[in-house]
């Protein structure tokens, strides 16, 4: 891209809920494609190509593509004698196109790397995920786990849950061949990986290193509050406090601050493909096209005041209740800990949190008195809500054990220490604010 693309900023979202693109001396329509007068001038030549609309000719290979796999001109030779392959080809037809229609279509996002087209996809990816969780939350639990099936075939069947903490000795003198084995399944177990992999990814995108150790300690205690529930959260105090938090959480933050401090201190002019003087720095720039245009520093500061402090908790709940449900819709839906579903949720999951933090980052940044947050917003607090509902109504009859009665003292107490402190914090800073004004 050219070094006026790089040159794009964006604008936090208008009172009518429209995005402005702006250049210097022109501007770019919402679906990322630059007018027709000046594309030619604004963009590198060698890949002005990809930021011109090109959606009636996608429009008609589109359709093109449908009538050869629905079979539209020899519907007797390719008509399926099984109903449920029928439906399921349906289906993924079905969302295809939608996906399709997002991609060309939809209103771009406050992301512009590696293309627009890109984010306006995994918008489109998010909205088929809340349609297909609402649905879901209308079924029977055991028709719905029945209805993984269509999905991974190794699926609906009960799993046995894992238990970290059946045996917390560290050292076990009667075995000889392994006398330290409990501590080796659990350094080597998946979910090590997916910690240090989660906070480094968490990192980059909150970019704010005491926030991150909040919901480091924060979700270890969801753990402790939610193991008489799901054996899976059962762990041994040294897995919990010296592997979870002192190695793998500090080491996923340590090197996703890592990455924020090298971003942060880059300088950004980009040049364009055609401008770069040799091979080296042509591979170079294609693959900065994956990195950001330009380094957003997010500015939380939920001690600015008793409102932003529960905006900014309100992110720290939410961000701890998408990481509940990964273990309670596996529990509840029968998924397996290495079933690719739960990959592809996650990485689903990351994608939209992307362009989500952004949003929320510029909402509490915002200073106009009429303002409403972003798509990406909106639907990953939807989603959230759904993949919760979907948790109790499937888990009724799933948790004989009760909650034990000092964790509930507790979290009572800790609501009521929360409210007692903002309100004598509100009530403060009322004080103050008269004072001044008299």
């Amino acid at each position: 891209m050219g070094e006026q693309i790089s040159s794009l900023y964006w604008r936090p979202m208008e009172t009518n809920g429209h995005r402005k693109v702006r250049r210097k001396d022109n501007y770019v329509q919402e679906n990322g494609d630059t007018s027709q007068s000046n594309a030619g001038d604004e963009l590198d030549p060698w890949t002005a190509w990809a930021y011109r609309p090109r959606t009636i000719s996608m429009l008609l290979i589109g359709a093109c593509f449908l009538i050869w796999v629905s079979g539209v001109l020899d519907p007797e030779s390719s008509a399926s004698g099984d109903l449920v392959t029928s439906v399921k080809r349906g289906v993924w037809a079905m969302i295809a196109v939608f996906l399709a229609y997002c991609l060309l279509q939809a209103p771009s996002t406050v992301l512009i790397r590696p293309h627009p087209a890109i984010w306006r996809l995994v918008h489109g990816m998010a909205v088929v995920y809340l349609v297909a969780l609402t649905f879901l939350l209308f079924q029977k639990r055991d028709d719905a786990r029945q209805f993984m099936k269509f999905l991974h075939p190794d699926l609906g069947v009960e799993l046995p849950e894992r238990s970290y903490g059946a045996d917390c000795r560290i050292y076990l003198p009667e075995n000889p061949k392994s006398r330290f084995k409990n501590v080796y399944e659990t350094l080597f177990d998946e979910f090590v990986v997916a910690h240090i992999v989660g906070w480094w990814g968490k990192a980059i995108l909150i970019r704010n290193q005491p926030l991150l150790w909040v919901l480091s300690i924060g979700f270890e205690l969801m753990e402790l509050t939610f193991r008489h529930m799901l054996p899976n959260f059962n762990e041994c105090w040294w897995d919990s406090i010296i592997l979870d938090i002192l190695i793998c959480n500090w080491f996923g933050i340590w090197a996703g601050m890592h990455t924020v401090r090298y971003f942060d201190g880059k300088t950004y002019k980009w040049v364009g493909l055609s401008r770069q003087p040799n091979i080296i720095g042509k591979v170079k720039r294609t693959l900065g096209q994956f990195t950001p245009a330009q380094w957003d520093k997010d500015e939380w500061h939920p001690l600015l005041g008793p409102w932003r402090f529960i905006q900014v908790l309100t992110l720290c709940i939410v961000f701890m209740t998408v990481e509940l449900n990964t273990f309670f819709l596996k529990f509840c839906l029968w998924i397996p800990p290495r079933n690719p579903l739960i990959v592809y949720r996650l990485i689903l999951w990351w994608l939209i949190a992307i362009p989500t933090i952004r949003e929320y980052n510029s909402y509490l940044q915002d200073r106009t008195p009429v303002k409403k947050v972003g798509a990406f917003c909106w639907l990953s607090v939807a989603i959230c809500i759904i993949e919760l509902l979907i948790c109790i109504k499937f888990g009724h009859g799933l948790y004989p054990k009760p909650m034990p009665l000092w964790m509930v003292t507790f979290w009572m107490s800790a609501g009521v220490a929360l409210v007692l402190f903002l309100i004598v914090w509100s009530w403060q800073l009322h004080r103050s604010l008269g004072r001044k004004r008299r």
